[in-house]
């Protein structure tokens, strides 16, 4: 235990440590770490850069790692690269001898023939480059030829004793042919350096795009997200304004009952949601469960806010390795009172008992499904070979992070939101009997407002998921920041707005179980977004391989029950303050 806290300690220092801008004077060695390498279309498919038949020294020395690049899958190892600050080196260098028996070759072409990718580092500075090249030319008659790049090419740009940008690159020389070597073959790897004076100041260096090897999105892609705002604004204006005209005739049928009647005059005169007004907040079944979505949903909602207003605000690096990981980590840590607080104040209000049956369940609604299926994709990478596969040292570090952290501020907030829980605010009496619910139409179904209350809230998303899912799942860079946000709070308006119509329907139908339905009708929309997961994997990606769809497959399943978690809170609590707000229009005594 002692190890694992110093090894804790050690990432915390580090990450610290990075804070500060490293100086280099004249002359000072450049440390290029040596990474990982991979398929450029399985992006989350990695292995250790010295995996591979390469140069490598004698005896590697790994880097000490933040817990999110740990995460991020990188293994950085020191090269065997001899650069030094502001000295070109213009002749090639010879970095190293490799002699490759029968098996490193096929090991070399089957990785040249897949399009692996390398990744160095130098000073916090991803470089990036391919480690072959292939030909294949016609179909009769056929040629197959497979290229290696011996020789790297580093280009530095530097400000004053700071390193502002680096890049690699494999085309200054022409490549080696090792479809035809024959065993042992004798390779010679080597490089030159080149350093080139900048008057970007190293605060600005994030900005400056240091490689275009991975594709960047393209900013124009407001345009599209724009029009597709406009027109679900347009569609909700429409469903709200009609559920308006809808409910003030309503207010006014129903409220020209004569004054004084009893409960009982009021039920046989009554029809539509006016006669359910005595089951309308009877409290559904499995309240424990009910509750725990809620907090668990509320605890997304603040961390979905947290990490956009965090990347406007620049409070952490999308070109730094890990940071988005490591800021995800820490905020549901720390957003755990928030699902604790909520639920059990919730579970208070309804009338629940087992308030720690309560907390547990909430503290393990998300983070036993995760770890279920984690457990499977790290078992996969394990099997594989790949840096994807995380050390058991960071096992138990976020293993500590959730039972020291996560699942004490779940029981505070827990034990808060018991004690300051009020009353449940209902204004109607709810009577002892249940009024029989009748029989509606299959377009007044559960199923039936699921199909329709996910489709709205996907639709308002959808341009959207492109680049998300390009960015989480393929080499797009997403900086719009702002128009992710733009589009996080039209979803949510959208999903109130049809959760209130869908329930005023379902109580028009005199169906008073709308509590569960509320929280699958518009929650549903995460079935869309799995949907639209399968859509994005065949056929908008080149992504193959057991790894890579075990990994996106699981990590998408969990994505989408998030989703659900999120969307299913929103859903209700529009839906509660709906129809607490009709019930409290209507003249009964």
């Amino acid at each position: 235990m002692s190890n694992c806290v110093f090894h804790l300690l050690v990432l915390v220092l580090c990450l610290v440590c990075r804070l500060y801008a490293a100086t280099y004077k004249d002359g000072d060695k450049v440390v290029v770490y040596v990474n990982k390498v991979g398929p450029y279309f399985n992006p989350h498919e990695t292995y250790h850069y010295y995996s591979l038949p390469v140069c490598r020294p004698g005896k590697v020395e790994h880097k000490s790692l933040t817990l999110g690049e740990v995460l991020d899958g990188d293994r950085m190892a020191k090269s065997m690269y001899d650069i030094k600050f502001k000295e070109n080196v213009d002749s090639a260098r010879v970095l190293c001898n490799v002699v490759l028996k029968a098996m490193d070759i096929r090991q070399i072409a089957n990785a040249v023939e897949e399009l692996y990718y390398f990744e160095f580092v130098a000073d916090d500075l991803s470089m990036r480059g391919f480690l072959g090249h292939l030909e294949e030319t016609g179909f009769l008659p056929h040629s197959h030829r497979t290229y290696l790049w011996t020789h790297l090419f580093f280009h530095f740009l530097f400000n004053g004793n700071h390193v502002i940008a680096a890049n690699v690159s494999t085309s200054s020389r022409s490549p080696l042919q090792i479809d035809n070597l024959e065993e042992p073959a004798n390779i010679t790897y080597s490089y030159t350096v080149k350093w080139t004076e900048t008057k970007v100041k190293y605060a600005n260096r994030a900005t400056l795009l240091t490689s275009h090897f991975f594709r960047k999105s393209l900013e124009i892609h407001w345009l599209s997200v724009i029009n597709s705002i406009i027109l679900v604004v347009l569609l909700l204006g429409f469903v709200v304004i009609i559920l308006m005209r809808v409910l003030r005739k309503d207010f006014s049928r129903y409220n020209v009952a004569e004054v004084g009647g009893d409960d009982e005059d009021l039920d046989q005169d009554g029809y539509g949601w006016k006669i359910i007004h005595a089951d309308v907040f009877r409290f559904p079944p499995h309240k424990s469960l009910f509750c725990s979505i809620l907090g668990v949903g509320s605890q997304f909602l603040a961390i979905g806010f947290g990490i956009i207003l965090m990347a406007l605000v620049g409070l952490f690096n999308i070109h730094r390795h890990g940071s988005i990981n490591t800021a995800a980590v820490l905020l549901y840590a720390l957003t755990s009172c928030i699902a604790g607080c909520v639920s059990s104040r919730m579970y208070k209000q309804i009338g629940g008992d087992n308030w720690v049956w309560n907390i547990v369940m909430t503290a393990c609604l998300f983070s036993v499904p995760f770890f279920l299926i984690w457990s499977i994709v790290n078992s996969v990478a394990w099997y594989m070979g790949s840096t994807q596969a995380l050390p058991y040292t960071t096992i138990i570090i976020l293993m500590l992070i959730w039972l020291i952290v996560g699942f004490p501020l779940t029981v505070l907030g827990g034990i808060v939101g018991k004690n300051t829980s009020g009353e449940f605010d209902s204004p109607c009496r709810t009577k002892n009997i249940a009024r029989e619910i009748p029989p509606v139409a299959w377009y007044r179904s559960t199923p039936a407002h699921m199909a329709i209350g996910g489709f709205l809230p996907f639709s308002a998303i959808s341009v959207e998921l492109y680049y998300i899912f390009a960015t989480l799942w393929g080499r797009e860079n997403y900086t719009l920041y702002g128009i992710l946000l733009l589009v996080f709070i039209i979803l949510l308006s959208v999903t109130a707005c049809i959760s209130i119509a869908l329930t005023y329907f379902q109580l028009s139908s005199e169906d008073y179980c709308w509590w569960w339905r509320s929280l699958f009708s518009a929650g549903s929309a995460s079935f869309y977004v799995f949907g639209y997961s399968l859509f994005y994997y065949y056929k908008r990606s080149n992504m193959s391989g057991v790894l890579q769809s075990v990994q996106f497959f699981g990590y998408t399943i969990l994505v989408c029950y998030m989703f659900f978690l999120m969307l299913a809170t929103v859903s209700f609590s529009a839906s509660l303050q709906f129809i607490r707000y009709i019930y409290s229009r209507l003249k009964m005594d």
